[in-house]
This record gives C-alpha cells, structure tokens and sequence, in this order.
C-alpha cells in the first residue's frame, strides 16, 4: 500500500522546514560576532567556487519558486483572475523591494548613496517574473525558458565586449554585468566594498530567475497528485543529481561563481537544491518523520521577518553608545560581543559563538511568535 501524504495539498511541512533551516543559515552567516574573524565554510568564496555559504541564498530563490506553485495554483486554473493575481504578485514584490530599500537606507536615510540591488530586491524581481510566468506559461515552455536564459547570460558574458574595457571577461569590475550596474545605476548606489561591481547586480539577475524557473519546476512535479510520492522523491533526486553533474562540467568554461551567478551556479546549486527538497519530503510529508523540525519550522514560517529584522537590529543596538573597557564609546551590540564573548573564546570561536547566540536567540522569539500563531505575511 502506497504511503500518504500528510500535508494537506495547499502547504507542504518539508518546504517550511527547508525555508525555516535556509533562513537560519542567513541568520548565522549573516551575524558573526567579528567578521574579521570568520570560519572558511561561513564566508563566501573569494571569486570563483562555491561554499556552503554561497548555498543559501540560491536555496532561498529555489524555494520562492517552488512556493509559487502551491500559491498560486488556484489562480492559474482560472484565467479570468489572472490580472487580479499579478497586481497581486506586484504588489508583494514592491512591498519585498521598499523592506530591502529601507534596510539600505536605514539608519541615515541618505538616498544619495543607497545601494538600490541586494538580497531582498532580487528576491522580490524573482517573485514577480516567476510567479507572471507560472501563470503564464505551462511546463515545457518553462524548461526552454530556463535553458534559453541559462545559454544567453552565458553568451553574454564570455562573448560580449565590455565598453571601456575591451574583450569580454569574468573579472570583478570590469566584466559586462559590472559595467551594465555602473551605467544605470552609478557606483553610488553599488555594494559598498567595491562601488564598482555588485553581487546582486542587474544582469546576473537573470540567471538568478532561472534559479526561481528550477523550483517552480519542482512544485509542480511535487503537485502531480496521479504520481506516487516515492515516485516523486526518486525523480526530483535524480533530476537534482543531473543537475549538479550539468553544473560542474559546465564549470570547466563558465566557472560557478555566485557574485557572477553564472549558469554553471543555477544548475549546481539547483540542483543540490531539488536533492535537499527531495530528502525533506521523504522524511516530512511522505514518512512523517516531524519530531526535530519545530526550530526550523518557527523560522520558516516567518522567514521574510526574521531576515529583515535581523539586519536592522544590530544597528539599532550599536546606535546606543556606552563605555567600553577602555574608557571609548562603542555601540551596545559591540559592547555585549566585547563582555560577553572575546574574553571566553579563540577570536574565530568568539566570532562563531555570537553568531549561534544571535541564532537562538531568535529562535525564541520566532517560538513565541510561531504559539501564538503570529505569522507576518509579506
């Protein structure tokens, strides 16, 4: 007898679970307690390589698309909606883009320099396009589209030359994705380590959809009801496993590189991406093997929350001045790190140390939140 699936069709728990365990990686690698003091597998890789940080944030656009499909399903099957679903689906990522332009501005608010890319804008481009195309466009369309922007962006940056600079390269600051960042938007508003290039920059959002094209991909194989769940896992792995395969021989001339996001990134990463969704589905939804997943789950279900908030906290706390050891004024958030850790640890476990607390420290709050079923939906 065919196992069922607990999960009601609308929702699935392993797609929370992997949300909630993405969103606490962000939150770790995001908030150490000295970023001069970093483990090697907790800091992005120099240029080109791939970390397990630079896992997250392509697992969190994978799982934007994959989370579309249990959205918006109902709305696909009735075209007289549609128009009202894409205002919809407009208005969620305007909203993603104004909490990713307030976090860049805040505390200063100076708009003169406010970097315009970053993570909350490019999730909020990828939500839009994938969720007009999932409405828009059936299945197979889909692949082609993922396969034609995969090849293009390819195209584009290894055959293109880059005014002012010659040939085309994958040199950071002066490859076509740079210059096209610099154009329109002005170094001003670039990623302020560099203010040459940035990593969430205009053109390698493309290939950034094609990341979000993978799990809309993947929901909907999820969805194929007439499908045994066993049937689902074993296919969704191995397309994962392909993938990843498709991914690093595509390495060998178009490196993966996530500041670049270059296609060899899409496939590899996607493709660890749809293994990982494969694994939690088995356990959550098919085998109902839920006893560990509350922590992740209180985070997943208020991903987009805790990922703002905990951007704008630590510099809510360093605005408040105390007295340092010293006798100089250092903010709160440094004061607590300088108490509270480095006299305890290594530098490098101090620093790992703060992150962890920061981790479960929120993770407290989002069980509070999460018992009194407070959900903050973006």
């Amino acid at each position: 007898m065919p196992l069922a699936e607990a999960s009601q069709p609308g929702r699935l728990q392993s797609l929370d679970v992997f949300r909630g365990l993405t969103v606490m990686a962000m939150i770790l690698v995001n908030n150490p307690g000295d970023w001069g003091h970093i483990y090697a597998p907790l800091e992005h890789a120099h240029w080109h390589g791939c970390t397990p940080t630079d896992l997250i944030f392509p697992f969190f656009l994978f799982i934007v698309g994959v989370s579309i499909t249990y959205a918006l399903d109902g709305a696909r099957q009735q075209p007289a909606t549609h128009n009202r679903t894409m205002l919809r689906v407009l208005k969620r990522a305007a909203i993603l883009f104004g909490l990713g332009l307030f976090s860049a501005l805040f505390p200063k608010f100076d708009f003169s320099t406010v970097r315009i890319p970053g993570v909350l804008a490019r999730i909020a481009v990828v939500f839009l396009v994938c969720g007009i195309l999932f409405l828009k466009t059936n299945r197979k369309q889909q692949i082609g589209l993922l396969a034609f922007v995969l090849i293009f962006y390819n195209v584009l940056m290894q055959l293109v030359p880059v005014p002012g600079f010659g040939p085309a390269n994958l040199e950071a600051g002066t490859n076509l994705g740079a210059w096209l960042d610099r154009a329109v938007l002005g170094e001003a508003h670039l990623w302020k380590q560099s203010r040459t290039w940035d990593p969430e920059g205009l053109l390698s959002t493309l290939p950034a959809v094609g990341t979000g094209l993978l799990g809309l991909l993947a929901g909907q194989w999820l969805r194929r009801r007439e499908v045994e769940p066993a049937t689902r896992v074993v296919w969704l792995f191995v397309a994962g496993m392909g993938c990843v395969l498709l991914g690093m021989v595509w390495n060998g001339w178009f490196p993966i590189n996530k500041a670049l996001w270059t296609s060899s990134y899409v496939l590899y990463t996607g493709g660890l991406a749809l293994a990982t969704l494969a694994g939690l589905y088995w356990l959550i939804d098919v085998q109902q093997y839920r006893r560990w997943t509350l922590p992740a789950l209180v985070y997943g279900v208020n991903a987009i929350t805790v990922f703002f908030l905990s951007g704008l906290i630590p510099r809510l706390l360093n605005m408040v001045q105390v007295t340092g050891a010293a006798g100089e004024k250092v903010g709160l958030r440094t004061w607590l790190y300088d108490t509270l850790f480095v006299p305890y640890f290594s530098p490098v476990n101090a620093s790992l140390a703060g992150a962890l607390v920061c981790v479960l420290i929120w993770l407290v709050v989002l069980w509070l939140m999460y018992r009194r079923n407070l959900i903050i939906k973006v």
